[in-house]
């Protein structure tokens, strides 16, 4: 049993070593680089892609990176990004601070991520973004802050609007890590090493960042992808979380990938396979939503890009 919550120990390899060691791009080919937030002397951007025949008032999406909190690179959702430009959203791949690069802990992520989708609603008009579709998405670490983001209040930045909601109107959730304390079922779940350990990660006590301990009524509709194999955050956890999302009341779905791993769904692992199942299947939620027409065209969009 103790086994079972090695994973949160393992945190810091939420990507695989080539990503880490990747340096942040300058520019992503085909899009538009913004600054969205200053602090002290770190500029945090986004970087965002537009459809070609932008429609007013386009939904949106934006994606946060996994590394652990510590490390990654906002190209991780490159693919992600220039599918759904394609399907007509405004797509945007966010830069936010992480340990590494900035000395920061887990509540920079979160108030960066609270910044960014401020940002979005805020220049709506600008973009050509309805302001009410405006979704968050991202995996592992990136996962978790989008998840805090639609979920957990507070952490918010000083100095900014409060009056423009920084809470997406939908999740996007892929292996996201939305138990990070413990929970009543699951007693052996953390063990005092453990706790301390990602309590120095996360900065606060625990509960505080863990979104399944903020589940209540009116949350955003939300899809959860996930390995079934997962040894880095354990299925149980996600399925817990949709579980408590549907029992208040929310619009919670869970997509399960029998013996898939951790960042299974990474745009270039195994033929991409699990991308397109995953964008597939994001694409179909979106579409339920009503923000997107059509059917999916991940397979045409892969098979292009290989040519």
């Amino acid at each position: 049993m103790q086994r079972l919550v090695i994973m949160f120990t393992l945190l810091c390899v939420f990507t695989t070593s080539a990503q880490r060691k990747q340096a942040w791009p300058d520019k992503l080919e085909g899009a538009e680089k913004v600054l969205y937030k200053t602090i002290g002397d770190v500029k945090l951007h986004l970087h965002i892609f537009r459809p070609v025949k932008q429609k007013a008032n386009a939904p949106a999406i934006v994606f946060f990176f996994g590394g652990g909190w510590k490390s990654g690179t906002p190209k991780q959702f490159e693919q992600q990004c220039r599918y759904l430009a394609n399907r007509g959203m405004v797509a945007v791949t966010a830069e936010y601070r992480i340990r590494n690069l900035h000395g920061t802990l887990a509540t920079a992520c979160v108030e960066d991520g609270k910044s960014a989708v401020r940002w979005i609603r805020a220049n709506a008009k600008k973009l050509g973004v309805d302001p009410n579709r405006i979704a968050a998405g991202g995996g592992s670490a990136g996962g978790h802050v989008a998840a805090c983001v639609g979920v957990i209040k507070g952490f918010e930045a000083k100095g900014e609007d409060r009056k423009i909601s920084s809470v997406p109107n939908a999740m996007v959730l892929f292996n996201p890590p939305c138990v990070l304390a413990p929970v009543p079922e699951r007693k052996d779940f953390l063990n005092s090493e453990n706790i301390a350990g990602l309590r120095e990660r996360m900065g606060v006590p625990l509960e505080q960042l863990s979104p399944w301990h903020h589940v209540r009524k009116g949350l955003p509709p939300t899809l959860v992808l996930h390995g079934e194999a997962d040894p880095t955050v354990k299925f149980w956890t996600s399925a817990a979380f949709v579980k408590k999302m549907k029992a208040a009341g929310n619009d919670a779905k869970l997509a399960a990938y029998p013996e898939e791993l951790h960042g299974f769904f990474n745009y270039g692992r195994r033929s991409n396979k699990m991308f397109i199942a995953t964008m597939r299947r994001t694409d179909e939620f979106l579409a339920e939503l009503g923000w997107l027409q059509g059917q999916p065209s991940i397979e045409k969009f892969t098979a292009a890009k290989v040519r």
